[in-house]
């Protein structure tokens, strides 16, 4: 699914306290596919998970 250090950018966030918005990109921290979780470190400094499995959504970067 996604690997450490692969770029990403946000799609869609479920969160409406986040400051981040679609085309934000960032770098894959880390993945766990059981969980839906997706954790990101931010370029705007922000490092907000993405829940997949609720709703959030980042397509990769080439």
């Amino acid at each position: 699914m996604y690997e450490a250090g692969q770029r990403v950018a946000l799609e869609t966030t479920t969160d409406p306290h986040t400051r981040l918005r679609p085309g934000d990109e960032g770098t894959v921290r880390s993945c766990n596919p059981s969980l839906g979780q997706l954790r990101v470190s931010w370029d705007s400094g922000s490092s907000l998970s993405m829940l997949l499995d609720e709703g959030d959504s980042v397509v990769p970067l080439s």
